[in-house]
């Protein structure tokens, strides 16, 4: 396994790096550019069709898995990431309405669940089926937010996989890992164009992709010797910034009386970390710092018994309510300039480096 997991994320990061020159030509003669608004934190137009990068080397490299077994779970897997990727570029170039991408995405979660891809969490099949659902959907709009800054959700995505990786490596699970390391070489790849100052976003055909994939990832992951009731808490650990995120943001708009999914804003933590004295990239490295530091308490839950992981827990949700009220309700909420100067949101979400 050590071998294949080095060619395939060497081999995914040399495609990323060598597409994503090839998806900013697109961008430009299909007119896929992210053209500045108030409320974005880039300042001049920038291709966003990167994510076709990140999809085609992740696929590429998946070509190399001729695993037989759980082969049609791989297909649906790659398949339904590959339906997000695609609704994403459609979404970059004509704007589709938010409601009819979360329609896609649940035909996608429905897809997964029917191949095989599902929770096991419950003892009723149908409460499976929608928790299933609703993980696949939360995880890929939550990582979708999360692109609101040069870099961040392509790093994020590369230590959460890198974590993923070594979980699957720690319980002997050979096809989560190898795949784990595509997405891993994939998005440090398009890192070495997208950091600040990024010359090129991964749009929704990026974020929609690893958001799906990842969360596809996290479901097939299995722990050794661990009790069911508290392993679904590893990867949902490993995940827990972007959900952190959706979540606050989700709260701040319903507060303001807006819609969460149909309101763009300057009101992310990325976005208020820089409200407060920090600059881009000290933001977005603060952030996968905190990724890390997850991504290592998830490890040391997955090797713990239940009473351990719940004090894990106990200590997360305590942590997310204490950075919840400070970015929220304390010294780092939002001032009113900082979301009244953006212009009335369109019936569609931004995405790609901007305020989603």
């Amino acid at each position: 396994m050590d071998a294949t997991v080095i060619l395939l994320f060497f081999g995914a990061l040399v495609l990323s790096i060598g597409l994503t020159p090839i998806s900013k030509w697109l961008a430009r003669r299909f007119g896929v550019m992210a053209i500045p608004r108030s409320r974005d934190v880039h300042s001049h137009p920038v291709p966003r069709m990167g994510g076709t990068a990140i999809f085609l080397a992740v696929l590429m490299m998946a070509v190399l898995l001729r695993t037989r077994a759980e082969f049609l779970q791989m297909a649906a897997l790659l398949a339904g990431a590959a339906m997000m990727s695609f609704l994403g570029l459609v979404d970059d170039r004509f704007q589709l309405n938010a409601y009819i991408k979360l329609v896609v995405q649940l035909v996608a979660g429905m897809f997964a669940w029917y191949f095989g891809i599902r929770i096991q969490l419950f003892q009723s099949a149908p409460l499976d089926a929608a928790v299933t659902i609703l993980w696949l959907v939360g995880i890929t709009n939550a990582m979708n937010f999360l692109d609101n800054m040069d870099g961040l959700l392509a790093g994020i995505s590369a230590v959460a996989s890198a974590f993923f990786l070594v979980l699957a490596v720690l319980n002997g699970q050979i096809l989560v890992g190898l795949l784990s390391a595509a997405v891993l070489g994939a998005c440090a790849g398009f890192l070495f164009w997208n950091l600040n100052p990024a010359s090129v976003f991964m749009g929704d055909s990026g974020s929609m992709f690893l958001g799906f994939l990842l969360a596809c990832i996290a479901i097939k992951l299995r722990f050794i010797g661990q009790a069911t009731s508290v392993s679904w808490l590893t990867p949902v650990i490993v995940l827990s910034l972007p959900l952190f995120d959706v979540t606050m943001v989700s709260i701040s708009r319903l507060r303001r009386g807006k819609n969460p999914l149909t309101t763009p804003g300057r009101d992310h933590v990325s976005h208020r970390i820089t409200n407060n004295g920090y600059s881009k990239r000290e933001a977005v490295l603060i952030l996968y710092l905190v990724c890390g530091a997850l991504g290592v308490t998830a490890v040391i839950a997955s090797a713990s018994d239940v009473w351990a992981n719940i004090l894990i827990a106990a200590a997360l949700l305590c942590v997310a309510a204490f950075f919840l009220w400070l970015m929220e309700f304390g010294p780092w909420k939002l001032k009113r300039i900082d979301w009244e100067a953006s212009p009335k949101a369109s019936s569609v979400p931004s995405s790609a480096e901007t305020s989603a």
